[in-house]
């Protein structure tokens, strides 16, 4: 567990702000998750292939390397930065 503290100069109260901001950080990765999974939806589609099965195909170099093939890696590998991100967002807590 990392905690951190934050301090402003203004007489405001930090923590509606803070938390605003990041519910919307968060509501922003939930949309980005939405689009990369239909993105990764249309290339499963075209290739009658699950993106975990490409993938794996595609580490072993079983697949020529094209661009849409490249499209569809640089995808798989958004979706797992925007959820890591979100995840980590939901598991924010504060201390007071």
């Amino acid at each position: 567990m990392a905690d951190l503290t934050v301090v402003s100069t203004h007489k405001r109260h930090l923590k509606p702000v803070v938390k605003a901001a990041l519910e919307n950080e968060l509501r922003l990765l939930e949309v980005g998750i939405r689009q990369t999974e239909r993105n990764l939806q249309r290339f499963e589609e075209k290739y009658h292939l699950s993106t975990q099965e490409f993938f794996s195909r595609y580490q072993n170099d079983e697949l020529e390397e094209t661009l849409e093939l490249a499209e569809w890696v640089g995808e798989y590998r958004l979706l797992e930065r925007l959820k890591e991100k979100a995840e980590i967002l939901r598991d924010i807590r504060f201390a007071n």
